[in-house]
């Protein structure tokens, strides 16, 4: 028995009935030979860490775009956050923690550049709409690496369905389509405060009374919840009261932080320049850097594909070096 065969052991003897076991994967788009040491889902949770997708998010937005101090969230700590979550949630209900760490850290690799604003961009721009969770499926099966990842299906699955109108078909799945939740509401909170955009003290009193009153506490009270509401249940979900609160406080975010505010003022910018390069590569397809994965897709997915995989910072520099004039020098 190697080692990979001892953690397979270890899951059955030690998680819930209802967990998704390493050793019973439905496997993956092409075959793989097994490691002697990583179950099935601790590969998939590396070959994402080790990916440039991953590795960009890291200057792609989260609500404040290019924000310029150090404390305010990225694509990559927001998923960071998320994957924390997720992690303890799964260990408080026996589920299988490292597949719920592989979806969380995969879930947001399609993000475009200026966060949803450029999904936006992307959405009326493309013929076939452009949605992230579908998008970051596609980097994971073609895009990154040239040919993809080759993650197994339950990682897939979570990827895809973390958002959107359609359910994981795992309960590690469920996990991240909460934890995600849990995370941006309340690490936008904690950066809207930071920026000025809201006061702490305006913060509906009922959602202060039945959440808490800081954003650990808030926390806390979310995951306590899901795990005392979940706990040995074929279902991954929030107290009626909880569920309640934390949407009344999506909704207080949507109001003065999402649409309208400060924080917002430079979208309709970023979104026109999403536009603009998207017009650029179409009329100028040749311009499109060679070696682009996915060469097999039609012109306008590869230039989507393209513009989605920028950062904030690069998309602004190609933006700048393709409509800025640049000076006469001798």
């Amino acid at each position: 028995m190697n080692i990979r065969q001892m953690h397979e052991e270890t899951e059955h003897r030690i998680l819930s009935p209802l967990a998704t076991f390493s050793d019973e994967s439905k496997g993956r788009l092409e075959p793989s030979v097994p490691c002697d040491f990583r179950t099935e889902f601790q590969k998939d949770r590396d070959k994402i860490i080790h990916s440039k997708a991953f590795r960009r998010l890291k200057h792609k937005t989260q609500v404040f775009i290019t924000p310029e101090g150090d404390h305010y969230r990225t694509r990559l700590t927001h998923t960071l956050e998320v994957s924390q979550i997720g992690r303890t949630i799964a260990r408080g209900l026996r589920l299988n923690e490292d597949l719920t760490e592989a979806i969380a850290l995969g879930h947001d690799l399609g993000h475009t550049p200026f966060g949803h604003e450029g999904e936006r961009a992307l959405d009326k721009l493309s013929s076939n709409g452009f949605r992230h969770n579908e998008h970051s499926l596609r980097v994971v099966d073609v895009l990154e690496g040239g040919g993809g990842l080759n993650l197994t299906e339950e990682v897939r699955d979570g990827i895809l369905c973390h958002s959107g109108d359609k359910e994981p078909s795992t309960l590690e799945g469920a996990i991240i389509r909460l934890a995600d939740r849990i995370a941006y509401i309340n690490h936008d909170i904690d950066d809207a405060i930071r920026g000025g955009i809201i006061r702490g003290d305006s913060i509906p009193k009922e959602c202060v009374r039945i959440l808490g009153n800081s954003h650990s506490e808030r926390i806390d009270t979310m995951v306590r919840d899901v795990i005392a509401n979940s706990f040995d249940k074929p279902f991954v979900k929030m107290s009626k009261d909880i569920h309640a609160a934390m949407m009344d406080l999506r909704a207080f975010m949507f109001d003065t932080v999402y649409v309208g505010s400060e924080a917002k003022t430079e979208e309709k910018k970023a979104g026109g320049m999403i536009c603009s390069l998207f017009a650029y590569f179409t009329e100028n397809f040749d311009a499109l850097p060679g070696g682009v994965p996915g060469t097999d897709a039609k012109k306008e997915q590869q230039i989507i594909d393209y513009i989605a995989g920028m950062t904030d910072t690069y998309a602004t520099y190609v933006f700048k070096n393709h409509f800025i004039p640049k000076g006469w020098y001798r």
